[in-house]
């Protein structure tokens, strides 16, 4: 296998809004989706449809969700022998996305707060074996941080997304990741700073790297992507296109950036190229259904 994702999944209920409701409101919604997602297998599904081979360890729950969604992952050439049946409900994600393509999301974990270190150790062959371990925070802590140590004793590189944010985590316990990969909202909440300039965001990747960061790659929205490594700074310039739907872009990046990193590309390279891939999810309505295959993103 290329990739280890140990990580969600969530059903995403996905609601188009001309605005949201006020307290008490009822409003007519224009449209409604339901589609497949959660951060981990966004990240999944996105590397595969490039050409990864990729392992997905992931808890799903006792309900006909859960059938769909391993149903999905087969569909987009997932190895499915490790998304486990828990008895809890899946993990769903209620979605709103505004007439601009800006959406607000809430998530339910369900099965997904049940992936426990025990359920790596259960396949620890399998991920040694694996070329890259990518990492999300939608499930518990604990699991994240032994699957961070398990990288290290076993020499797999780490790719860390540190989604959804929480002042939580531990950077002692994440310091060894080979990328730490937030967005500008979590790098704000990570770093404790204001991220509103580019010198804003230059100065909050600093004190990650202060904390033992090697590689602090920050996703901006239409601005592009900054790499960070010691007293190097590199940019990826936002490409313009029209957004339908932003929702799922950040998973997009990291699936396409994570396929880069496997199949050897230079860094800049698999940057530009995950920028790239990003912009074009957003040119279409859902998450994991915007993504582009390899032969569709040229190849």
């Amino acid at each position: 296998m290329d990739i280890a994702v140990i990580g969600s999944n969530m059903v995403d209920l996905i609601t188009y809004v001309e605005r949201m409701p006020d307290v008490g409101e009822t409003l007519a919604a224009p449209d409604f989706r339901m589609g497949h997602g959660g951060k981990g297998a966004n990240q999944a599904i996105a590397a595969s449809r490039l050409g990864a081979d990729v392992l997905m360890l992931t808890r799903v729950g006792n309900d006909s969700f859960a059938d769909d969604t391993v149903a999905n992952f087969e569909a987009n050439g997932i190895d499915t022998a490790r998304v486990l049946r828990t008895e809890a409900t899946s993990g769903v994600a209620p979605i709103f996305v505004d007439p601009q393509g800006n959406n607000s999301i809430l998530i339910i974990k369900g099965a997904n707060d049940q992936l426990s270190p025990a359920d790596i150790d259960a396949v620890a062959d399998e991920i040694a074996a694996c070329r890259l371990i990518v990492l999300q925070l939608e499930v518990p802590l604990e699991t994240v941080y032994h699957a961070v140590a398990f990288g290290e004793a076993h020499g797999v590189p780490v790719l860390l997304n540190p989604a959804p944010a929480t002042a939580e985590l531990d950077f002692e316990r994440v310091a060894s990741v080979d990328w730490f990969v937030p967005n500008e909202t979590e790098l704000a909440l990570l770093s404790g700073r204001a991220v509103e300039s580019m010198a804003d965001v230059d100065a909050a990747a600093e004190t990650l790297l202060k904390r033992g960061m090697r590689n602090v790659l920050v996703t901006v929205g239409a601005r592009g992507a900054v790499w960070y490594h010691g007293d190097q700074r590199h940019l990826v310039e936002g490409e313009e296109v029209t957004t339908v739907d932003s929702t799922g872009a950040g998973d997009a990046f990291i699936g396409c950036f994570a396929h880069g990193l496997v199949t050897g590309l230079a860094v800049e390279d698999a940057l530009a190229r995950a920028n790239a891939y990003a912009a074009d999810s957003v040119t279409r309505r859902g998450t994991q259904t915007s993504y582009a295959t390899a032969e569709e993103f040229g190849g």
